[in-house]
């Protein structure tokens, strides 16, 4: 029976057989986590880096073949691209504090690049990397467009019936927003642990 127990292991003796396998365990899971962050961090960056670009070229494409013309029916008067300048916030309210909304586009990308360094969640990464594409996007134009640094109003085009003007910048930030969102509803951490309250 003593020979037995030496080979299989009890619970009680973490030197024999049965605690082996959980030490073993635990340092796999610690060599697993610094791969799978930092692969987290890179779908972060990849799709802030996808979705900068595609406002970024789409508000060149507007800057050079929409502005100033007609606007551009799409599914009828229900959806068209109509090319504006927008001094304000997403979906252009509060024109009269666009200093302040570019203060805090700065601030929510370094927000998220420090919340970076603990990112462990895929469904994290790619919400908060559709927040920092998107306040990017908002915020290059605030800083290079006229009417002057920090003062730049926003290239908007995309206008559906009934509704405010808005850019792909905007949209990201929203469907980023959203799933944030529901994360925390299901009580997902960044850090990829999962809570209930």
């Amino acid at each position: 029976m003593a020979e037995a127990e030496r080979i299989i292991g009890t619970p009680d003796n973490p030197e024999t057989g049965g605690g082996e396998p959980e030490q073993s365990g635990e340092v796999a899971g610690e060599d697993g986590q610094q791969p799978r962050g930092r692969r987290r961090i890179a779908v972060l960056f990849v799709v802030a880096a996808v979705a900068y670009a595609f406002d970024l070229i789409s508000k060149m494409i507007v800057v050079a073949k929409l502005e100033h013309h007609e606007p551009i029916d799409i599914v009828g008067d229900w959806l068209r691209f109509n090319a504006i300048r927008n001094a304000g916030a997403a979906f252009g309210f509060g024109e009269a504090f666009t200093i302040i909304f570019t203060c805090i586009a700065a601030a929510v990308i370094v927000v998220i690049a420090r919340l970076a360094r603990k990112l462990y969640s895929l469904p994290w990464a790619i919400a908060l990397g559709l927040l920092l594409g998107g306040a990017l996007g908002n915020l290059t134009d605030r800083i290079f467009r006229a009417p002057g640094v920090f003062e730049g109003a926003v290239v908007d085009f995309i206008a559906p019936k009934g509704f405010a003007v808005f850019n792909l910048a905007d949209s990201a930030i929203v469907c980023g927003g959203i799933l944030i969102v529901l994360l925390s509803f299901r009580g997902l951490d960044p850090d990829g642990t999962v809570h209930k309250d």
